[in-house]
């Protein structure tokens, strides 16, 4: 199967504008930036105790076409799930042309 044919899953990248209401405290809102075609492949999860509860960690790796304006400082969704981006390594070998990007979920869950 080729590389285009894994990418099933859709993923949105959004960038982060933090502006001020009234009252002078700061609104975070995510603006979608682009939505595109991936492929995702599950790393590990990981379950630890941290503030009087359970907290989960999810690390995924995807895999899109090479894309420019992608930044560490934005976050994805997939499968209505906010994904911090952790790493974004370039495409090289067989992978030239592609993009691999790290993300992990739950504990920032996105902010």
């Amino acid at each position: 199967m080729s590389a285009a044919g894994k990418k099933r899953e859709r993923i949105t990248f959004q960038q982060k504008a933090v502006t001020r209401n009234a009252i002078g405290e700061e609104v975070v809102t995510w603006t979608d930036v682009c939505t595109v075609w991936a492929e995702a492949r599950p790393l590990r999860g990981q379950e630890f105790y941290a503030a009087n509860q359970t907290q989960q960690t999810v690390d995924i790796r995807f895999f899109i076409r090479n894309r420019s304006g992608i930044t560490n400082d934005m976050r994805l969704l997939w499968k209505t799930q906010p994904y911090d981006i952790t790493g974004l390594i370039p495409g090289t070998g067989p992978y030239f042309g592609e993009l691999e990007i790290m993300a992990t979920n739950g504990v920032r869950n996105g902010r």
